[in-house]
């Protein structure tokens, strides 16, 4: 009997074990987590630079409003004088939503203006001049 009679074939195909199904499943958990976690940080550095955009346009408003009105003191400013030196000709001033879903709104009398959470500032970023939640000047 020669070799390609014989009752025992090779095997034609090779199964995978448990362990190497469960070292695949495993990977894919991996990635999925990672590219899940990339995400978030995406979206809170999206939101961090939407939010310094909303400022940069109101520190542009406050100075402008400046130019037109030299003897005018910054701790006075109302947003009803503002508003129209905003670029885009809002009817509004910007307000923007925080990491947690909180309302921030501007605090028109810091020049350069922040955002405010009740009373106190709102920079999530840690530092006040890297563009994310803040105007980011010096």
């Amino acid at each position: 009997m020669n070799s390609r009679t014989s009752f025992h074939s090779p095997r034609r195909g090779r199964a995978f074990s448990l362990v190497e199904i469960t070292l695949v499943i495993g990977l894919m958990l991996a990635l999925a987590s990672l590219v899940v976690y990339s995400a978030s940080s995406i979206g809170d550095w999206r939101k961090g630079k939407e939010a310094s955009e909303k400022l940069r346009a109101v520190y542009i408003a406050q100075k402008s409003f400046l130019a037109d009105h030299p003897s005018k003191d910054r701790t006075t400013f109302t947003a009803e004088e503002l508003v129209p030196y905003l670029p885009g000709r809002p009817t509004a001033m910007p307000t923007q939503t925080g990491k947690s879903g909180e309302t921030l709104t501007v605090h028109l009398r810091a020049m350069p203006p922040v955002f405010r959470n009740g009373t106190s500032n709102y920079d999530p970023s840690g530092s006040t001049s890297d563009g994310l939640w803040d105007v980011g000047l010096p």
